[in-house]
């Protein structure tokens, strides 16, 4: 590939106060400005070279043309081209619209890597062991006096470090209703919230209707501020809300002195969670403890045959890191990390990293423990996997956990919506996806069609015994039908598949046969270079997403039903059970038109009560939290690394 010199034009600043001396840190000059050429490709992006430009060899509201030489200490070309580049440094005095927000796309850098590491670590240094004091819980609530002329979305997009939010797309009217809520953590350093405004025209046509500035650092605890921000002339006004809660819980220790092995802060966590503590602080479910002993056998990322590796932890939108150990394929950690538990039903996800300079961490492995499948005060050792979970990848982490929760806060917590994720990389094509989601949307529509069928058959009289003793329960059922029948005879059928199946027994080496994505990661390659129909399907990519997503959800919402018939997770059938059985118990001793009523009481009066509540359905909700096959098979530990048949079919 020929590279040729690109000529490009940025514009540096530095953010100050209006009417107040810039900080320290905002007139600090030493930093150096890192300029990384990529070639941008449908699967990965390859480096082409970089170079540095120290900032303060610039001058002061000057524009001065650069010629920067690309090069890459891993590469043995010499001459990989330049970068022609107008810089201009300059102190700003209040918002700007350009280069202000820098809300870059997400993708892989390197070459082969996955999509997600990349850009998700350049900050990574940023937020080592960064413990967080409270949370920032907001709720985008609607827009006012908005434009309606022209075609186009409208969507919100909030910045506080590197934790970033966007809203959905809502067509652009004079008052579009978000109703949106989700939680940035307090982290110190970090006061400013940023919010944009955008509205959106085609595919990559983005105008911004207003950038704010919320100062958090005089937010009062515990108290809702409601913000209502004018944006810019004739483009109306934003509406949300902000409350910041003190929290505690998150830490980093050493091996030799974690929380829970402290006696009085042992009693004390044991206390704050107790069943007559229930009605507490509901948003507070419970604690976890994870000690990071260390990994064996990881992969080697350096030409030397070693690696760099630290690990990241994760729960729901919570991150910690470990430190970095050189040179080694068995780093020893020995960290413990404690995080506050929001949701019972959050999926703890550790990975492993190699450290590289400058250059993005390159992913080594990563496993996923459902909170509710830890044992506590157990050691494990589970193999590394891949970053779609669904293959072994090379080495195994050693860790312990311990995991404290209120069940009452964690069943009432279920039937709230979930966590929203921060921003993330947009969906892409994978044709193994596609194929895996038509699998499971044709396995449930075989499950529907197969019972439709034999009850045909009852009215067909195939089997003549069937289809007496099929019209006998038809006759009986409708004689003796009530509407508390309903709810009992889907707490009957949980109650019969208890004792055919037993809990946490099953086995997902079939649906791993199934459900495998990244059979042949090398195969699949090869194929992506290929011309013909990847190309097509590139040139419709939005139209075979929403395929792919749509199966994706048609499929999930069926398995989840399923999975909690068959006591896929316990607490989850459980807690259905106690649901159900509540349900038949109004139905039968509460005549239907005061249920109605009461419900119907309900929605009237939702609006007047509270008029920045957000819709949510409890049904939904509580299916979001049941896992899918797909979840299940990434879950799931592996008992032994699975390894590729050498003897492959060449195609």
């Amino acid at each position: 590939m020929e590279r040729q010199s690109t000529k490009a034009k940025r514009c540096l600043r530095t953010s100050t106060q209006p009417g107040m001396n810039p900080s320290p840190s905002q007139c600090d000059l030493e930093h150096k400005l890192y300029v990384k050429v990529y070639d941008r490709d449908f699967r990965s992006h390859d480096y082409m070279g970089g170079s540095v430009v120290p900032i303060n060899k610039l001058e002061l509201d000057k524009t001065t043309e650069l010629v920067l030489k690309l090069g890459d200490p891993n590469s043995k070309e010499s001459n990989m081209g330049v970068v022609i580049m107008d810089l201009c440094l300059s102190i700003r005095d209040g918002p700007t619209k350009r280069n202000r927000w820098n809300l870059k796309r997400r993708g892989s850098i390197g070459k082969g890597q996955v999509p997600a590491q990349a850009q998700q670590l350049r900050g990574v240094d940023m937020r080592k062991n960064q413990v967080w004091s409270g949370v920032y819980s907001i709720v985008l609530v609607e827009g006012q006096d908005m434009p309606e002329a022209g075609q186009g979305d409208v969507y919100v997009r909030f910045r506080l470090g590197e934790q970033k939010f966007k809203s959905k797309n809502l067509c652009r009217k004079s008052n579009p209703q978000w109703r949106e809520a989700f939680d940035f953590n307090q982290l110190d350093g970090l006061d400013v919230l940023q919010v944009e405004v955008c509205s959106k025209k085609g595919r990559k046509c983005d105008e911004c209707w207003g950038l704010l500035d919320i100062d958090l650092s005089r937010l009062p605890d515990k108290q809702r501020q409601l913000y209502t921000r004018v944006l810019d002339p004739g483009k109306g006004r934003l509406v949300f809300l902000i409350t910041l809660t003190p929290c505690s819980g998150a830490s980093v220790s050493d091996l030799h002195s974690p929380p829970l092995d402290d006696l009085e802060t042992s009693e004390r966590v044991v206390y704050q969670y107790s069943l007559k503590n229930s009605l507490k602080n509901m948003n507070d479910v419970g604690f976890v403890q994870i000690k990071v002993i260390k990994a064996s056998d990881i992969a080697s990322a350096d030409l030397s045959g070693k690696s760099n590796p630290f690990c990241v932890l994760e729960l729901g939108n919570s991150k910690l890191q470990t430190q970095t150990i050189h040179k080694t394929l068995n780093p020893e950690w020995n960290k413990v990390f404690t995080f506050p538990i929001k949701d019972i039903h959050n999926v703890l996800v550790l990975t492993v990293y190699n450290e590289d300079g400058d250059k993005p961490s390159e992913f080594l492995g990563k496993v996923a423990v459902p909170l509710l499948s830890i044992q506590n005060g157990q050691a494990v050792t589970q193999y590394l996997k891949k970053d779609d979970l669904a293959a072994a990848s090379k080495g195994t982490i050693s860790l312990e956990m311990d995991v404290i929760y209120n069940p009452v806060r964690a069943g009432i917590r279920t039937f709230g919506p979930k966590e929203m994720k921060f921003l993330e990389d947009s969906p892409k094509f994978n044709k193994k996806i596609l194929a895996r989601n038509i699998y499971r949307v044709r396995r449930i529509s075989t499950a529907i069609l197969y019972t439709l069928r034999y009850i045909k058959s009852c009215f067909q009289w195939e089997s003549t015994q069937r289809s007496i003793i099929a019209f006998v329960i038809f006759v009986l059922t409708v004689w003796q039908l009530e509407l508390f029948m309903l709810p009992l005879f889907l707490l009957l059928l949980i109650a019969w598949n208890y004792f055919q199946n037993t809990p946490g027994a099953v086995s997902h080496s079939q649906d791993l046969e199934n459900m495998s994505v990244a059979e042949d990661e090398e195969e699949d390659e090869k194929e992506s270079e290929k011309k013909g129909l990847m190309d097509k399907i590139h040139m419709v990519q939005e139209i075979v997403l929403t395929v792919q997503n749509t199966l994706d959800e048609v499929a999930s919402i069926g398995e989840r039903i399923k999975n909690t018939i068959n006591w896929s997770v316990p607490f989850l059938s459980y807690l259905a059970c106690v649901m159900l059985f509540v349900a038949t118990a109004a139905l039968f001793f509460i005549p239907l038109r005061y249920i109605v009523l009461i419900w119907g009481v309900n929605k009237f009066t939702k609006k007047l009560r509270n008029p920045y509540a957000i819709d949510s359905n409890e049904v939904l909700d509580f299916l979001e939290r049941v896992p899918s096959d797909v979840q299940k098979v990434q879950y799931s530990e592996l008992r032994a690394p699975t390894t590729a048949n050498p003897q492959r079919k060449k195609r």
